[in-house]
């Protein structure tokens, strides 16, 4: 049986990124294992870790960072 695929484009850029969120978040919960980090990543997550340490008032809080995805 042949389905057709849904036409992403009718959708906003907000309501894309809704959608794979939704489907990143369906993928974790089903299998948490499919989200394991790479040595390098885990890597590069410590960097980005000491570097908000060291000056805390750099960071956006997520919040923030999603209003302004959403408003484009």
């Amino acid at each position: 049986m042949s389905q057709s695929r849904p036409d992403f484009l009718n959708l906003s850029v907000a309501e894309r990124i809704q959608l794979v969120e939704d489907i990143w978040d369906s993928i974790a919960a089903e299998r948490p294992d499919a989200a394991t980090l790479t040595p390098a990543q885990l890597q590069e997550l410590q960097i980005r870790l000491d570097a908000h340490e060291q000056d805390p008032s750099s960071a956006v809080p997520w919040e923030q960072v999603r209003s302004e995805l959403f408003q484009h």
